[in-house]
């Protein structure tokens, strides 16, 4: 049985059987945090640029744009993925290198308006393409990972098993929604290696391209079944040929959506453990910019090879710096929206600290990448005092995670801005109560 086969039959259980209460949560929890990631979205390139290109797909259709307008499904799916990975505060499945929620729930999304779901329907789907794609990204590993952007090849399935669950595919369309959803993986991690537009296409493709998977599989388009696991399939392809046969071994009994990282700050999360350990050394030590003589960051490889700009000159290189986000966070005391703003890109006092700031992988805490994430800072001020403190896993991780509140806090501030404060309020009572919703937001 093929890997594609595997999920079929899984998928086809699925529509008959209940979610835990507990997963709903999970899912609901998924949707506020994807909403909150959306709207900052909005505003970000390349979504202007990209809403002009669609525009003969806009004001008809019956999905909808974060922004309201009236979208074909796919069209809805390209723009709203786009839109949730732009800001980059969108969710992370550490172990699958990925962030499921921009494509899943954008053709989650896309497709439930399209069928006119209820927001169970929804709800179930999106679960369906989380468990589906994290379990892709497991087996794919860290070998696809060094050249290949996640969230744009294996968020092609998450949106694939997604659109098909709101389809109600049964096991053989819906593998094949995959084996075709395979072909269309796609997205260089060359592209953000350099300051472009392009990183948060890639959510919003894998989003366009799983539903259109999953709407010809619904109308008989087969694909080939060992597209994951064959001779020439994306495991080789795109990885070291790695073993397919437990990649449904947990389907229905350990559900990924429970154990998502939601990010506590704005910004590449590969640097996120060393934002937190230079929060708390500040908070401990009540730190200014000019005690600090240096500041050495020990982290796992891909942080230095992803947030690698030591001296950005934008907002989009601001948020893959490591030296820069670390040096904001200790001079102001946080990573959010405003450290993107002009006035923070050029304050002197983190321009002057961002130059001694070195970074270095650390062996161990490399070993133990992807399925942790940690940073170890080490501070030596003016007075000669060595701070250093560990952070072995970050804020809003599995081990840390933010709480309902705490997600809700984060939903206020990111949506407010856009939609109003009432607006977000509503929105945020209807999104958890979504399970009882007979029509989407």
């Amino acid at each position: 049985m093929h890997a594609t086969d595997v999920f079929g039959r899984y998928a086809q259980d699925y529509h008959q059987t209940a979610l835990p209460d507990e997963v709903v949560h999970h899912a609901k929890r998924a949707v506020i945090d994807w909403y909150a990631s959306l709207f900052p979205g909005l505003a970000a390139n390349p979504l202007a640029q990209l809403q002009d290109v669609l525009a003969e797909d806009l004001d008809r259709g019956r999905a909808r744009l974060g922004n309201g307008r009236s979208a074909t499904a796919r069209a809805a799916a390209l723009f709203n993925g786009t839109a949730a990975h732009a800001a980059e505060v969108d969710d992370s499945f550490r172990d699958a290198m990925y962030h499921p929620g921009a494509a899943t729930i954008a053709a989650a999304l896309a497709a439930s308006q399209d069928a006119g779901a209820d927001g169970m329907a929804f709800l179930r789907a999106l679960v369906l393409g989380y468990e589906v794609s994290t379990r892709i990204g497991v087996v794919m590993g860290r070998p696809h990972y060094r050249f290949w952007h996640n969230t744009g090849t294996v968020g092609t399935f998450g949106a694939a098993a997604a659109a098909a669950g709101v389809l109600q595919l049964r096991a053989r369309p819906f593998a094949h929604a995959l084996a075709t959803a395979a072909t269309f993986a796609a997205g260089l991690q060359q592209a953000f290696r350099m300051d472009s537009m392009s990183k948060p296409l890639h959510a919003g493709r894998a989003a366009e391209a799983g539903l259109l998977a999953a709407q010809m599989a619904a109308r008989g388009v087969t694909g080939s079944l060992d597209a994951l696991d064959g001779e020439a399939g994306l495991g080789q392809a795109m990885s070291n040929g790695p073993d397919w046969s437990q990649v449904g071994a947990t389907l229905g009994r350990d559900f990924h959506i429970t154990r998502l990282t939601f990010k506590d700050h704005i910004g590449c999360g590969h640097t996120f453990a060393a934002i937190d350990a230079a929060l708390a050394l500040r908070a401990q030590y009540a730190l200014q910019p000019g005690d600090i003589a240096h500041v050495q960051v020990d982290t796992y490889r891909p942080a230095l090879d992803i947030a690698c700009y030591e001296r950005p000159a934008t907002a989009n290189e601001a948020r893959f710096s490591l030296h820069y986000v670390v040096a904001t966070a200790l001079a102001h005391g946080s990573v959010r929206l405003a450290a993107y703003e002009p006035a923070q890109l050029d304050d002197k006092r983190t321009r002057e600290l961002m130059a001694r700031v070195d970074v270095r992988v650390d062996p161990a805490i490399d070993a133990a990448f992807p399925g942790q994430r940690a940073a170890r800072l080490e501070i030596t001020t003016h007075a000669g005092a060595k701070l250093v403190h560990l952070q072995p896993n970050r804020k809003g991780d599995p081990e840390l995670p933010l709480s309902d509140a705490e997600l809700e806090s984060k939903f206020l501030e990111l949506s407010g801005p856009v939609i109003g404060a009432a607006g977000a309020k509503d929105l945020l009572a209807r999104l958890w109560t979504l399970e009882r919703a007979v029509a989407l937001p």
